[in-house]
């Protein structure tokens, strides 16, 4: 067995939360609705007459689907390689999809992943430069 590379695991669940954040982008477009709406209407001006949340959520979906595949030009740059912006980015990500009625499942995977990024982190775990490959070894045998 090996070890688990927790920023691998991380980027599978923020793939899947950016996709899932899109979709429900593209679902508020049609059924606008703030998620805390029980507490209070004043947040309604978010998703309607203009849907400034919905657009918010698909811009923040689609850069987080292409920083996580990545896209050609974004692997292996400095940007592509740092945990450290991405415990920075994805909180607001996750606050952008906690507020959209439709997107409060996005909310909680970012949540996860940033936990698991935050791991990965700590444990000094580095993003290499070709993206979905493993980490190489040290001289020492030690990865």
């Amino acid at each position: 067995m090996g070890k688990l590379i927790k920023n691998h695991w991380a980027r599978l669940i923020v793939l899947t939360a950016a996709v899932y954040q899109v979709a429900a982008a593209i679902e508020g477009f049609f059924w606008p609705k703030i998620f805390w709406d029980f507490l209070t209407k004043n947040l309604d001006g978010a998703v309607k007459p203009l849907p400034i949340l919905q657009i918010i959520n698909l811009v923040f979906g689609i850069i987080m689907f292409c920083w996580e595949w990545p896209l050609g030009f974004l692997a292996g740059t400095a940007m592509h390689r740092s945990i450290e912006a991405r415990l920075v980015v994805l909180p607001m990500a996750a606050l952008a999809a906690a507020l959209l009625y439709q997107a409060t499942n996005p909310a909680l995977y970012y949540t996860i992943a940033l936990g698991v990024y935050f791991w990965a982190y700590s444990e000094g775990e580095i993003v290499v430069k070709t993206p979905w490959s493993l980490p190489q070894r040290g001289k020492s045998g030690k990865v």
